[in-house]
Order: structure tokens, then sequence, then C-alpha cells
């Protein structure tokens, strides 16, 4: 379906290089950046009241061509259940050089994905990661992509240390999370393959899929709001989406909200640093606004806004006991209607007596329950990016 090989190095010879640097303030960057993130993921624990237990861990430093090795990898692991699903007994194979042309042509096109963002990614938390050679999936790992935060930062002209913290501070959110709510990886890991199993994998689809996709190509260039995500989507995949979407706006919104509240009483510069960086978000040259509305970043971007106001809003309301109801299970977080009506979700969740929350460090009694009809729902993935 798509060569890894051939991504990786598409990827990493397409990828722009880093900032220049001496190897002083490489390794100087790097010693930050993982003392910086212990000490971010202790004021997030405080801060959230969310806490799995697990002794902080400094992060995975990585430069532009190993996060695009890391992220195949996540890729190869998340697609898995589909791959195994093209090659299964009954199922028509395509002729063998069929297979191997398209599958370079596909392995090109996520290398050349992959080197566009990896100069713009700050950071993530990796939910999916190969087995280790036992054999066992790790929980998760937290990759900081120390070219990117030095380019970032000499860009915004702002105070180094301040600016690492607070970019620590948005990705041990993720990990504190993910880490401290058990069920939700699984429960983001079944959404994305319950997503990819609803492809529909005929060649008259297909075809009518790539037709789509070449709309919204032409659309995104004229300026309109036409994305690759939404142009190759099923119908049964929108609804998947609208769920993962949800859970995404929140955990995105929520690092955002901890990073800009936590920020004050650790970053003196926080003000300067949000406004600046903000500013650079919404840049760029017109190519790079078109490749962005294409690969769906900019809805990434109204996610952090989105996230962000219902997070501030339900804590404003009933506090952070309150809003951490969220996290008591797939019923217990809010749909995209109730992202954007806080009120409803804490109707619902909050002060309806019926609804039981067992405690974040456990998980849900038998496993997560299903959600409710129509409710709940990402670089978890949801790190700064530069534009």
């Amino acid at each position: 379906m798509i060569d890894w090989d051939l991504a990786v190095s598409t990827g990493t010879r397409l990828v722009r290089p880093g900032p220049q640097v001496t190897r002083e303030e490489a390794r100087q960057a790097v010693s930050d950046l993982r003392r910086l993130s212990r000490e971010a993921e202790r004021h997030v624990r405080e801060f959230t009241r969310i806490d799995g237990g697990a002794s902080a861990q400094a992060a995975t430093i990585v430069d532009r061509p190993g996060w695009i090795k890391a992220n195949v990898a996540g890729f190869r692991v998340v697609l898995e259940p589909l791959t195994q699903r093209m090659s299964g007994e009954g199922r028509t194979q395509p002729p063998a050089i069929v297979a191997a042309v398209g599958s370079r042509i596909t392995g090109v096109e996520v290398g050349a994905v992959l080197a566009f963002l990896a100069s713009r990614v700050l950071g993530q938390y990796e939910l999916f990661l190969p087995p280790d050679p036992s054999g066992r999936a790790p929980t998760g790992r937290l990759t900081l992509v120390a070219p990117n935060i030095v380019n970032a930062e000499r860009e915004l002209g702002v105070d180094p240390g301040d600016f690492r913290l607070w970019v620590c501070l948005h990705e041990e959110t993720h990990r504190v999370q993910f880490t401290g709510v058990p069920w939700l990886r699984e429960y983001v890991r079944s959404q994305m393959t319950e997503f990819l199993l609803a492809s529909d994998l005929d060649l008259p689809t297909l075809l009518e899929r790539l037709r789509t996709a070449a709309d919204a190509v032409a659309d995104a260039v004229r300026g309109g709001e036409g994305n690759l995500i939404d142009a190759i989507q099923t119908p049964e995949q929108k609804k998947i989406l609208e769920r993962l979407t949800a859970v995404m706006t929140l955990v995105e919104g929520h690092g955002d909200y901890v990073m800009d509240a936590v920020g004050p009483s650790v970053v003196p510069s926080v003000t300067e640093i949000r406004t600046r960086f903000q500013q650079r978000r919404e840049g760029g040259s017109r190519v790079d606004r078109t490749v962005r509305r294409l690969l769906g970043i900019d809805l990434k971007m109204k996610q952090y806004a989105e996230g962000s106001a219902f997070v501030r809003t339900v804590v404003d309301r009933v506090g952070m006991d309150g809003f951490n109801k969220v996290w008591g299970g797939p019923a217990t977080l809010p749909t995209q209607a109730e992202i954007a009506d806080p009120e409803r979700w804490i109707a619902r969740v909050v002060t309806a007596p019926a609804l039981e929350t067992p405690h974040l460090n456990g998980s849900p009694g038998g496993g997560p329950a299903e959600p409710a009809s129509g409710s709940v729902d990402g670089d978890g993935d949801g790190p700064p990016r530069e534009g």
C-alpha cells in the first residue's frame, strides 16, 4: 500500500535543514529541553490534578529527519488493520506491477507531506509506537523537535528559556492526559481503526475520491476552504471523524489552556510569547497557507481556539475538579455541539446526578463504555506548530 522506506528517504531528502547552531548551542538546547520537560510535567500534574502515578521522564529530543522516521513508524502501526484487511483472503489483489508502482507513488506523497510538516512541528506525544524487541507495545512517548524550537524562538525574538518551557508545558499536558486517563489512548486508537476500516476500497469509489480530492486542491489554490481530509472521506467516516474531532479538540484545547494558565507563574514573558506565536501561526506565504488548508492544519488551529475556550469556560464555571469529570469515560467527553456551547456539557455531565464518573487513575468499570448516540470524540497529537 505504501513504500515506507521510500517515504522516509523522500522526506529526509526534501526536508529543509534546521537553523545554523554551534555544537555547544545544540548540546545546550537538548539539555534544556530534557530538563524543562521534567519540570513542565510537575507543573502540569499539580495544576490539572491528573496523576497517573508514573514518575516524570525526560522527553525524547529529535531533529527533523528523526521526527520523520518516528512518524513513519507510527503510521505503520496505525495503518496495520487496514493493511491486513487489504491483503486478507478472498480479496482481489491488483497485479504486482500496479501494486509496486502504487506503493511507490504513495510513499513519495507521504514523504513529501512529512517533509513539509517536519520543519513546523515543535513537539508531539506519540501515541502509537512499534513494539519493542520483547513484542510489547509502548504506551507512548513525548518527542520534541529541537531545531524547530530553536528556529521559532529566534524568529519570534523571545527568551529561549521561557519559550522552551512554554512549549514543554503544552506537550507535557498531552503526556499527562494519556498517562493519567488510562482509557483515553485505547479510545482514540479504536476510533482511528474504525475510521480506516470504513474506507471504500473498490476501484470506482477510489477514482471518485481522487476526483473529489482534485476539486479540493483546486478550491484551496483559489483561496477556498477545500481540504483533502474532507474530500476523501466516506459518509461513515464522516460520522467517526466527528467523534475524533471532538476528542482531539478537547485534548488540544486543554493543552493550550494549561500552557497559558500555568505560564504566568513560571514563564515571565508568557504574554509576549503567546502574542508573537499567534501572529506567526496566522502568517506565511500564499503557498504555505494553501498547503496548510489542504492538509487540514488550519482546522487544527481552529481546534486549539475552540477547545481552549471550552476548557476555560468550564473551569471558570465549575472549577478544575468539575472540569475533570470530562475524563470519566467516553460518555463524558463533549460532543462538538457541547464544545461550542459548554453549558450543555456542564448540564449533562457535571450537574446531572445520574451520571457517575470513575477516578482518573483507574479504568472505567469493565472498560470504556459505548458513547451515547451522537456523542464524543488528533500532533493527541497536537503540537504547537510554526505556522
